[in-house]
This record gives structure tokens, C-alpha cells and sequence, in this order.
């Protein structure tokens, strides 16, 4: 295994990768539910008797305007926000209310946020092999072995995200869209079974958006992970989309195909509105 280059590096390791080593158990319902969900700060309320749901191997887009609380519900899935009431099921067993953070990620949840966060002291092999190692304290971590098996995975997660030319590239080299790809694959090799990813078009460009959709769409139609895309920009949500959810003031606005979203009065008014008065601008 390659040393990893900075305490800080080591430190982040710990907070980023965690295995997904738990069974799902999805024969009686959707991978994640969420029920009643409220949580307020300092008197605003961010998030409003939220309910939603994510079948097993679906692609999800959730728009809104800002401060509709897209953000916070993704910090209640993955532990970091606690709400006030209502219930957050993975699965028919695992209560995520009653879960830490790292506890949630080893349930394969995994979350990928709008800026980059790969190593770029490392390869992009380096990158994927670290995200592997089962161990995650610093000695096992950097003793860790390559098998054959694992190689084999970082093979395939390098074809999946399109960067098996760069696998002995410094990751700090990488395009915007590149580095987006590359922390996808980080949490690939854990093999999660949902996966949130925020924003992940912004800053690329339309070459990188165009693979960006391809992999996405992929990866929800191979059946292996459910994935959940929060974004703004419409015409990447339009080229992926097959369900859209709404978020307004907290709770769902709208749900259902784009066509049925982008043409409900309300939605148009809180949020499309002025979406189209900024793209005429």
C-alpha cells in the first residue's frame, strides 16, 4: 500500500471511508424510507414532515430552490443531522435514527459531495486502493496488501468511471470532472448500495456533464446501487431523470417525471420560474 502523504490526509481517511459490510434487506419495500421527518434550527424549520421514498435501484433527482432543504436531508441519511420526529429506514431492519455516522456508511451508504475530496498526492490507483483497505486505523492502513481479487475491483471500478488511462496519473493533475469521477469510484469500492451525490455537474463541462449522465444512469441500471442526485442545473436533471422530487420550505412539492414537474403551476413558481429568468439573464 502507498504511504499516504500528510496527517491530514490521515485524518480525513478515517471520516471518508468506511466498508460496507452489512446486508440490505429491501424483499418487503424500498431501500430507504423516510417518514414524518421534521428538524428545525434556531426556530426555522429546514425540514417540514418530509416523507419520501427510494426503491432498490433507483435513479432519484430531487431539485428545489435553495434553503428547501435538500442539504439537510441528506445530513439526516447519513447521521449527521438528527431530526426533531419521524422515522429514516435502510431497508426493512436498519433504524438510521439510531445510528452514527460511520455506522450508516458501513450499511452502504455512501455520499459524495460537491467539491472533489480524492487524495491528489496519490495516483488515481492509489486513490481506489486506499478507498479498499477493510482497516481504516492508520498501521493496517498502510501495511495493507493488494490481492489479486482487489486489483481486479479497482480494474473495474477504473472502467466504470472512465479512467483506466490515468490509473498512474497523480490525482492532483485531474480535471474538475475527472476528480468528480475519481471520488465516485472511491466510494464504488465499497460497493454501497445507495449512493448520494450532491451537485455533481457543477463547474464541468458539457463533454465531462455528457459522462457524468452516462455513468450515473449506469450504475442505477445495472441494479447495484440505488442513487439520489441533488442538482440545479435542469438540462443535466432532464438527460437522467426518471423520477424528479420536488423540495420546498422542507417537504415534497411535486413528484414524478420531468415533464409532469417542470409543467405543474406551483413548481414553476417557486423554483422554474426563476430558474428560466436566470438562464434568460
Amino acid at each position: 500500500m502507498s504511504f499516504i502523504k500528510s496527517l491530514a490526509d490521515r485524518e480525513r481517511v478515517f471520516d471518508f471511508l468506511v466498508p460496507a459490510q452489512s446486508p440490505v434487506d429491501v424483499r418487503h419495500g424500498p431501500i430507504l424510507y423516510l417518514e414524518d421527518v421534521s428538524v428545525s434550527f434556531d426556530g426555522f424549520k429546514a425540514i417540514d414532515d418530509l416523507n419520501l421514498t427510494i426503491d432498490d435501484g433507483e435513479l432519484r433527482c430531487i431539485i428545489g430552490p435553495n434553503g428547501a432543504g435538500k442539504t439537510t436531508m441528506m445530513d439526516i441519511i447519513t447521521g449527521k443531522t438528527r431530526p426533531d420526529s419521524g422515522s429514516v429506514w435502510f431497508g426493512s431492519r436498519h433504524d438510521l435514527l439510531t445510528l452514527n455516522e460511520p455506522e450508516i456508511a458501513s450499511l452502504g451508504i455512501g455520499r459524495k459531495f460537491q467539491k472533489p475530496t480524492v487524495f491528489e498526492a496519490l495516483t488515481v490507483f492509489e486513490n481506489l486502493e486506499l478507498a479498499m483497505a477493510a482497516d481504516k486505523r492508520i498501521l493496517p492502513t498502510l501495511t495493507a496488501r493488494l490481492t489479486g481479487e482487489g486489483r481486479d475491483r479497482i480494474e473495474e471500478v477504473l472502467d466504470t468511471i472512465g479512467l483506466v488511462e490515468l490509473r498512474h496519473a497523480s490525482a492532483g493533475i485531474l480535471s474538475h470532472g475527472q476528480k468528480q469521477w475519481l471520488e465516485i469510484g472511491m466510494l464504488l469500492m465499497q460497493r454501497p448500495r445507495l449512493l448520494l451525490v450532491d451537485e455533481p455537474v457543477a463547474g464541468m463541462t458539457e463533454q465531462e456533464m455528457e459522462r457524468t449522465a452516462e455513468l450515473l444512469t449506469g450504475l442505477a441500471g445495472k441494479g447495484k446501487q440505488s442513487v439520489v442526485v441533488v442538482e440545479h442545473d435542469m438540462g443535466f436533471v432532464r438527460s437522467i431523470a426518471r423520477t424528479v422530487t420536488v423540495l420546498h420550505q422542507g417537504s415534497v412539492l411535486a413528484e414524478g417525471s420531468m415533464d409532469r414537474v417542470s409543467s405543474d403551476p406551483k413548481v414553476i413558481e417557486v423554483y422554474l420560474g426563476a430558474e428560466a429568468e436566470e438562464e434568460v439573464a
